[in-house]
C-alpha cells in the first residue's frame, strides 16, 4: 500500500533508538524526510546509520537535542520551522514507589513526558493549520489506563499526553490536521530486551523463559502474550501519519496486545 508519504517532512522524536527508531525507519522507508533526534550526536549518527543500512536513499536529519529542555525546542523550531508530521515519542520512565518520587522526580518526568510535546505541538500546531494539513502523534502507553504502581508519576504523563492530543484536535475542526495519541504496550525494545536479559541471568533462565513469565505474573490480561516489536507499533503510527488516516481525529489507539480489558 502507498501511504502517500514522499515529500512530507516528519519530525520524530526520542528517534534514535526502541520504538521511535521503527517509526523513524518505517516513514523513511515510505519516502518521507525524517528528522532523527537523540540527546548525543554518537545515539543520532548510530540511528541514521542504522537506517541507512536498509534503505541507503532514506532523506534523513540529524537533530541532536534533549527536548526536556527549553531551549532544545526553541533551537528545534528554529532549524526546522515547519514539518508536516510531529511525532512526539521523546520520553522516560523510572520504577519508584509513590513515596519516594520528590518533586524533583515528578517535574523531571513532566518536563520530559509531557512538556517537550506540548512545546513543539505549540509551534508546529498553527503552521499546520495555515498550511492546509498536518499530522501530530503522541506516543503514549497503555500505562495511561493502567496506571501503574510500580512507577505512577510515569502512567500520569501518559495520561496527559492523551488528554492533550483530545483537547489539540478539538481546535483542528474542519481542517486537514489530525492529532492522535498511540498507545503501545509491552514492547521488545532497547531497554525491555536488557531487562530480559538481565533477568534470564539472574534467574538461570532463557529469555523465552522470562518472556513467557512476564505474561503469566505481570500482564496475564494480554491477549498477545509476548512483547511487541517496536516494528508492529511503527506500523501503526505510519498509517495514522499518512493522508489515508484523515478520518481518524482526536483518537486514542491502542496497540498494546489487548492488555487493556475494555471495549473502548
Amino acid at each position: 500500500m502507498n501511504l502517500k508519504l514522499e515529500n512530507k517532512t516528519a519530525l520524530v522524536t526520542g528517534s534514535s533508538a526502541g520504538i521511535g527508531l521503527a517509526i523513524a525507519r518505517s516513514l523513511a522507508v515510505e519516502g518521507a524526510r525524517v528528522i532523527v533526534n537523540g540527546r548525543t550526536e554518537k545515539r543520532v549518527s548510530d540511528a541514521v546509520a542504522s537506517i541507512r543500512e536498509s534503505q541507503p536513499n532514506a532523506k534523513l536529519e540529524r537533530l541532536v537535542a534533549d527536548l526536556a529542555k527549553v531551549e532544545a525546542a526553541a533551537e528545534t523550531t528554529r532549524r526546522f520551522p515547519a514539518v508536516d508530521i510531529l511525532v512526539n515519542n521523546f520520553g522516560a520512565y523510572e520504577p519508584k514507589l509513590f513515596e519516594e518520587i520528590t518533586d524533583s522526580d515528578w517535574h523531571s518526568i513532566i518536563e520530559t513526558n509531557f512538556m517537550s510535546g506540548v512545546r513543539l505541538s505549540r509551534h508546529y500546531l498553527p503552521r499546520m493549520k495555515a498550511a492546509g494539513w498536518g499530522r501530530i502523534i503522541f506516543i503514549s502507553s497503555e500505562s495511561a489506563v493502567n496506571i501503574p504502581v510500580e512507577m505512577i508519576h510515569y502512567g500520569v504523563t501518559k495520561t496527559m499526553q492523551i488528554a492533550l492530543a483530545r483537547g489539540l484536535a478539538e481546535t483542528t475542526t474542519g481542517t486537514a490536521v489530525t492529532v492522535n495519541s498511540v498507545l503501545p504496550g509491552p514492547t521488545r525494545s532497547e531497554g525491555v530486551e536488557k531487562f530480559i536479559v538481565d533477568l534470564a541471568k539472574t534467574k538461570s533462565l532463557t529469555r523465552a523463559e522470562v518472556e513467557k513469565e512476564f505474561f503469566h505474573k505481570a500482564r496475564p490480561s494480554s491477549l498477545l502474550q509476548r512483547f511487541a516489536t517496536t516494528d508492529e507499533v511503527a506500523a501503526l503510527v505510519t498509517f495514522v501519519a499518512s493522508p489515508l488516516s484523515s478520518a481518524t481525529n482526536g483518537a486514542a489507539l491502542r496497540v498494546e496486545g489487548g492488555v487493556v480489558r475494555s471495549l473502548f
